[in-house]
């Protein structure tokens, strides 16, 4: 939670604007003392117990403008707090939840208030263990918040405040209807707030329902006015067989710092991983198709600086809030002006400065046209360029002595591998909130998965059938069963059938029962639609009538 860039110097401080003095403590021994744009508008305002809409994008401060109110509200062990949740987050993806509650978790050590995230991905024992030991505060995805108060695990009579946090992007993942169910279920009497990027209308009848006479704050850059102004942005037109080529200069650019990389599918964030480490960088890719286990670990590795680079879908990329990402990279044009918004916005938080690339395919020109006007960027036409235009060096302080690959001189960085990837478990979860939990390991070990060689693979939760750890491992894994095979009403053959493990679909044990069972199907069904009888026609007759 420490300080991404110094903050205004007329700018108030918790003290001033109404924490209690153990908040005040804990924030400045994270290097916190005076308040952002939005903290200073909603501090005032939530801490009187006011519902509230805050209008205000991840990277303006949002979390403890709604973290210090909900501490306010809430006793400590020490006040007299028996462990039932106090306050309630509801958050879009994992990632976002486990950074939530670790800015809320830092807020209030000093009175030892005990915050707790909820996701889907990883097993429910740890959750469920955490919640009978007792919390004040809950963050959680909608999914998993659902399965735990369904099964009994989870009390929320006693919630006196809530958050909606990216309500937007809730909206987006289709979790809308599970978080009016969640808000069914608590206590009329509560404050709540609700924080999002835009306001598209089914999250204004949301507010109009649930929300008391709210007050609504505008703070920081939305998406509709647009991104950071402390981000400089640029755009090229470049070819597909060019972009990995400009991307390692970027990448060795003067006083480049941590690096995001965002692509449209999953697969093209593997490839560009690979392409990328196999030139020397140190890199990983995070997508829905990994485990919660290997998202974590790629997390950990690039905050931690074992690697400066991630290679990221915008889903998976909701929520990271990393300190020191000094470049943005859109290796594909995003698909409008709010992805586009929330990319970049992975760069120039809270003040910081920060440098946006967006490549511009030849058929992405009409996309990025509206998404250039309706921000006002004012690059409708981005120039055209290769790694060798001499306008990519100077824009972006490249030497013009580096190539494609990193020098193996500067390749100090300890890489994905010097991570250990942590064994959660839960593979089974019902959804996988903000990407949904499929198949575990790195890069290497997600492809490999997707043959099925992997024992750690996990179901992709749109399967149509669930399928063991175990089996999946083997390739090709089948189940013996017997079935008996009717003719006419009567028993003609008992023949051992194998139920494959992916499909749930039936075939013969053998290449040669099949053949003639295959041969012999044809005829018996002619003879049934003929008027049944005993089955004694030959195989001709059948096939001629």
């Amino acid at each position: 939670m420490a300080p991404t860039a110094p903050v205004r110097p007329e700018a108030p401080t918790f003290a001033e604007l109404g924490a209690r003095q153990e908040t005040v403590d804990a924030l400045a021994a994270a290097g916190i003392t005076r308040a952002f744009a939005i903290q200073e508008y909603a501090l005032p305002i939530a801490l009187r117990g006011t519902d509230l809409i805050g209008q205000a994008p991840t990277g303006t401060g949002k979390t403890l403008g709604f973290g210090v109110p909900l501490l306010e509200r809430v006793f400590a062990p020490s006040e007299g707090s028996d462990g039932v949740p106090q306050a309630l987050v509801v958050v879009p993806t994992r990632e976002l939840g486990i950074q939530v509650a670790k800015d809320l978790a830092a807020a209030g050590r000093t009175r030892g208030v005990r915050v707790l995230p909820i996701y889907g991905g990883v097993a429910y024992e740890p959750q469920i263990e955490a919640l009978r030991k007792g919390v004040e505060i809950l963050v959680g995805t909608p999914g998993r918040l659902m399965d735990l108060q369904k099964q009994k695990h989870l009390r929320l009579d006693r919630v006196r405040a809530l958050v909606l946090d990216e309500a937007d992007r809730m909206l987006d993942l289709g979790f809308l209807e599970d978080v009016e169910k969640i808000l069914a279920m608590l206590p009329e009497d509560r404050q709540t707030m609700l924080f999002s990027a835009t306001m598209p209308d089914p999250i204004v009848t949301l507010s109009r329902r649930f929300l008391r006479h709210p007050v609504t704050i505008h703070a920081g850059h939305t998406a509709e006015t647009g991104p950071s102004p402390q981000t400089e942005q640029l755009a090229y037109r470049t070819h597909s067989m060019n972009k990995i080529e400009i991307v390692a200069r970027i990448l060795q650019a003067e006083g480049r710092g941590l690096t995001m990389i965002f692509t449209r599918t999953k697969r093209a964030a593997d490839r560009v991983a690979e392409d990328l480490d196999f030139r020397g960088f140190a890199v990983a890719a995070v997508h829905g198709d990994l485990g919660q286990g290997a998202r974590e670990r790629a997390l950990r590795a690039f905050r931690a600086g074992k690697i400066d680079t991630l290679v990221a879908t915008d889903v998976a990329a909701r929520g990271i809030d990393v300190t020191g990402v000094t470049h943005v990279i859109n290796y594909d044009c995003p698909e409008d002006q709010d992805t586009y918004t929330h990319r970049i916005g992975r760069t120039g938080r809270a003040g910081a400065s920060g440098v946006a690339v967006t490549f511009v395919d030849w058929d992405d020109m009409p996309r990025w046209r509206i998404i250039d006007k309706t921000l006002g960027l004012e690059m409708p036409e981005p120039p055209e360029t290769y790694h060798t235009s001499p306008h990519l060096y100077t824009d972006l302080h490249i030497s013009r002595d580096v190539s494609g690959t990193l020098p193996s001189a500067e390749r100090t960085r300890a890489g994905l591998s010097a991570e250990v990837e942590e064994d959660l478990g839960g593979g089974r979860s019902r959804r996988g909130e903000g990407g949904r939990s499929r198949r575990g390991g790195g890069r290497g070990e997600s492809r490999r998965g997707r043959a099925g060689s992997s024992s750690a693979d996990t179901p992709d939760s749109t399967s149509p059938v669930a399928v063991d750890d175990d089996t999946a491992a083997g390739e090709g894994a089948r189940t013996p069963r017997r079935r008996r095979r009717r003719r006419a009403g009567e028993v003609v053959a008992a023949e051992a059938t194998a139920v494959i493990a992916e499909g749930g679909t039936s075939e013969p044990a053998t290449a040669g029962a099949g053949e003639a069972d295959e041969a012999s199907s044809k005829p018996r069904r002619r003879r049934r639609r003929r008027g049944g009888g005993s089955g004694s026609g030959t195989p001709a007759e059948a096939t001629a009538d």
